[in-house]
């Protein structure tokens, strides 16, 4: 068996406490050495309470000379690196991670708009040291997803999809009261840090039938959601199918339903449970409690010690739910104009 990966993780917000924490720690594949984030404050919160076999050093842009970022990341003892910071300042860390030879995996969104995307996936292309960068995105982990996409081929030609998401975000909530969100340096708000979890679902149903057009109108229904906070699109796929696509962080009543209808029935996702109609008939169907990322840097570690990563964390991948996420929003910016991808 090889050797666990050794990991540091960057940030100590909310996600880092409550998921991959707890994700490293329950690996086999992986084993925890340090944690940074810009205040030794948070770094300590995120520990308080933990269950941790060995000693986790702790680093961050308050802690004096020796503790810094630049530090942790010119330890030989860290190999890889889960980057989980605001938006807008997680390209230049991404980079920082992959010149000093760490590997890494980002959370999602892979940037904050395409160009910046882009760029970021040229640079990684041209480091020498061998790392290799992965981007989060622990929906394509959840098995709901994945069993539907099995029957696929037995479900036959698709001839229409739907996503409806629906979720209210209010003060005092916890992911609202993180201050980057408050006031977001970024497209979108909510719809593209939470927007591009719901477009990966999609675009796993789909497969490579991919959308290439999609047209929206959106609104911001509360002034504290801005910039927007509802879109609501529709979008055309290689073959012609067409489908709708809504999301709103401004629904009161809430919901979700992501399902793509077939000549022989149908396939209805959620994050915790999945329904697979074929002839009139269910033919399977899955519950599912977690959130995917135990899996999600379980198969890091994996592609770590494999040379390659899990095709799933390809930032290309994460690069195209942005893509619609954006074009849907430049859409609703142009009155409804269809935007190309």
């Amino acid at each position: 068996m090889s050797s666990p990966v050794r990991f540091a993780i960057l940030g100590a917000g909310i996600f880092v406490k409550e998921e991959h924490l707890p994700a490293v720690l329950a690996s086999p594949n992986s084993e925890l050495k340090a944690i940074y984030s810009r205040s030794i404050k948070s770094v300590k919160a995120v520990l308080e309470g933990a269950t941790i076999s060995s000693k986790v050093d702790t680093y961050s842009d308050d802690s004096g000379s020796g503790k810094g970022l630049d530090d942790l990341l010119a330890r030989k003892d860290i190999d890889a690196v889960i980057v989980a910071l605001p938006i807008p300042i997680q390209p230049t860390i991404i980079k920082k991670s992959l010149d000093a030879g760490k590997h890494v995996l980002s959370e999602k969104p892979i940037a904050k708009d395409i160009a910046a995307a882009k760029e970021l996936i040229s640079y990684a292309k041209g480091v020498k040291t061998g790392a290799l960068w992965g981007v989060a995105e622990n929906f394509r982990y959840y098995p709901t997803w994945t069993k539907a996409v099995e029957y696929r081929e037995k479900l036959g030609k698709p001839l229409s999809f739907r996503l409806q998401m629906g979720g209210f975000v209010k003060p005092g909530d916890k992911y609202y009261e993180t201050s980057w969100r408050k006031v977001p340096d970024y497209q979108g708000g909510f719809l593209l840090d939470g927007g591009v979890h719901f477009i990966a679902g999609l675009r796993k149903l789909l497969g490579d039938n991919k959308i290439t057009t999609v047209s929206a109108f959106s609104r911001l229904n509360y002034d504290y959601l801005a910039p927007v906070d509802t879109v609501n699109g529709v979008g055309v796929t290689e073959d012609g199918t067409t489908g709708t696509i809504t999301m709103s962080f401004a629904d009161i009543k809430g919901g979700y339903d992501n399902t793509v209808q077939y000549q022989n029935g149908y396939v209805s996702v959620t994050p915790s449970k999945a329904e697979i109609v074929i002839d009139g008939k269910q033919v399977d169907s899955v519950e599912y409690t977690g959130n995917g990322v135990h899996e999600e840097v379980d198969a890091f570690a994996k592609g770590i010690h494999a040379g390659k990563l899990d095709a799933a964390q390809a930032p290309e991948e994460a690069l195209s739910d942005l893509q619609i996420v954006e074009e849907l929003l430049e859409s609703a910016k142009a009155g409804g104009a269809p935007r190309k991808l």
